[in-house]
């Protein structure tokens, strides 16, 4: 038994470990925080933003917004709850008709009138914990999600051999021979990384031959997988013939670049138990496989998908006092997919609009013009929500005098875009000249520019209609490999401070919008000229896809 001065000395060097680790250092202090490298996350040239003021704002509503939006925020509590409790939000599934109905809670709590906008149909789909383990040639458990929409396995275990489509099935006719041989089995349906290596580790240290020869492989290997799947029908055909042929599942990855990170879609088409494989397991089981070494998996999906339901779109509220059919719409795609909660993409944008409408109903529950705060359903199967919305409220898209919408990650909104509207950048910039420098300082105004049709992100399907529909970009924080759609999507990645000046912000901006003297003109740049030097015409604005049934994702 230790003596207690060996103990107290003990202690004492863990405590002073655990003080080292917590300052970042070895045992040293850490040296003054430096700013961020990123230029975008700079602040403006003052000189080329002429809206970011040198002196505290005056407009006494605009100090309420921020006092609120600053001070007493509710945003992260919000997010908590939105994140943790419920988590992604997949159209048609169990958790997002329980989203929708916790935000019909919270408007009724705020006192903002507020529905659900039914505008089509899905495919109902209860979300559950997928489980798998190579159990041969020796025992390891396997990383798997759940792909969107997959059918579960009744609550059971279900085990097979692993097997890939052979590399001679170029066709539909090779195909049909072949398929009988997936009964009781598990299919791959994806090529595997040959390397879970991060790009940039290969970039460092790989010579340029190994390099060369990576790509070569990797882009042979993903091209061969590829007209093995469409030999079957493509990836939403292949599902119904591996279900009729009796496999047991189909096994697929999307690696994200970084160690421990895929991207976790899903298709309404998936007619047997689909999951998501890790990089690392997929490349184990792809490598068993290939050298005839008789993989066998058991796998559970507690998943159940259903039948189509109707789905729709959460709109709240508040009236005009003056100009009731005049319309601020702050927007924001409600539904995600699976893998991870849905955090920045596109829960951060919702929260975005959730907190302004709740700042505003705060201190200025009388608004000159109707706002109108609407969380679109579908965005990821092709801004059907949005769609539908525009396509059942023409009055809506009449009446517009702005829209602000937000989707691309948790950062702090660097910079705003007028789109193909002539007098936008003169509207945001008097609307931002009146706000404090704190929040616009960040601000990049962008130039106008033709528009190229609906698509990217839900503000597109009002621009097309050529209702001013204005798109706020935020800081990256690396979204396009760490979060967007992936397994990683999750409430940690939030930035408190740049959510709550990205809502504080857009309430600011609804409030201009609704108190302007001036109707918003729809002046249009030139839309530039085809090849053939004719004008390149308005693009089309398509409609909704409406059901699952529809749908060709």
């Amino acid at each position: 038994m230790f003596g207690p001065s060996i103990l107290r000395a003990a202690s004492a060097l863990t405590l002073s470990a655990s003080v080292a680790l917590a300052q970042g250092g070895r045992g040293g202090q850490q040296g003054p925080t430096l700013p961020p490298t990123n230029p975008q996350a700079q602040p403006v040239d003052r000189a080329n933003a002429p809206y970011v003021r040198a002196t505290p704002p005056t407009d006494p509503m605009i100090l309420k917004i921020v006092e609120e939006g600053m001070e007493r925020s509710q945003v992260m509590k919000i997010a908590q709850t939105l994140l943790d409790s419920i988590g992604p939000r997949l159209t048609g599934s169990t958790d997002a008709d329980r989203a929708q109905a916790w935000m019909l809670s919270n408007y009724a709590n705020w006192g903002i009138p507020a529905r659900i906008e039914n505008y089509g149909t899905w495919n109902r789909w209860k979300n559950g914990a997928a489980f798998a383990e190579l159990t041969f040639p020796r025992v390891r458990g396997l990383e798997v999600s759940a792909m969107g929409w997959s059918p579960g396995t009744n609550g059971k275990w279900v085990e097979g051999n692993v097997v890939m489509i052979p590399d001679s099935v170029v066709t539909p006719e090779l195909f049909a021979a072949w398929v009988p041989n997936a009964k009781g089995k598990f299919v791959l349906l994806n090529a595997p990384q040959l390397s879970c290596r991060m790009p940039s580790q290969l970039a460092e240290f790989g010579t340029v031959a190994s390099r060369d020869r990576l790509r070569q492989e990797q882009s042979a290997l993903s091209a061969s997988f590829n007209q093995r799947v469409l030999a079957g029908g493509g990836p939403r055909g292949i599902q119904a013939k591996l279900k009729a042929a009796g496999a047991l599942g189909a096994l697929t990855t999307n690696f994200s670049q970084y160690p421990g990170i895929n991207k976790v879609f899903g298709s309404a088409s998936q007619e047997i138990p689909t999951v998501d494989v890790g990089c690392e397991d997929m490349g184990l089981l792809y490598r068993l496989a290939a050298n005839n070494q008789s993989p066998k998996i058991r796998l559970m999906v507690d998943a159940e998908k259903g039948p189509e339901r109707p789905v729709g779109n959460v709109i709240a509220e508040m009236k005009g006092t003056t100009l009731p059919n005049e319309y601020v719409v702050l927007s924001a795609h409600f539904d995600s997919f699976t893998g991870g909660s849905g955090a920045t993409d596109n829960g951060t944008g919702s929260l975005t609009m959730i907190e302004a409408m709740r700042i505003l109903r705060t201190v200025y529950p009388n608004p000159k013009r109707t706002i109108i705060i609407g969380l679109w359903n579908s965005e990821e199967q092709g801004l059907n929500g949005s769609k539908a919305y525009a396509e059942m409220h023409p009055e809506v898209i009449a009446g517009m005098q702005m829209l602000f919408n937000q989707d691309n990650g948790t950062g702090r909104i660097s910079s705003i875009s007028p789109g193909p509207f002539v007098h936008a950048g003169a509207f945001l910039t008097r609307y931002m000249s009146e706000m404090p420098s704190e929040i616009t300082q960040w601000i990049r105004l962008g130039s106008t520019s033709p528009f190229g049709g609906p698509g990217g992100t839900d503000h597109t399907t009002f621009v097309c209609y050529k209702a001013p529909g204005i798109g706020t970009g935020a800081l990256s924080w690396d979204y396009s490999n760490t979060t967007w759609h992936t397994n990683r999507d999750t409430y940690d990645k939030i930035v408190p401070e740049d959510l709550r000046n990205n809502a504080t912000l857009i309430a600011m901006l609804a409030y201009m919008a609704s108190e302007d003297t001036q109707q918003f003109p729809r002046d249009l740049v030139p839309q530039g000229n085809l090849p053939n030097g004719t004008p390149r015409p308005w693009p089309a604005c398509p409609g909704p896809t409406k059901s699952a049934a529809q749908s060709t994702r």
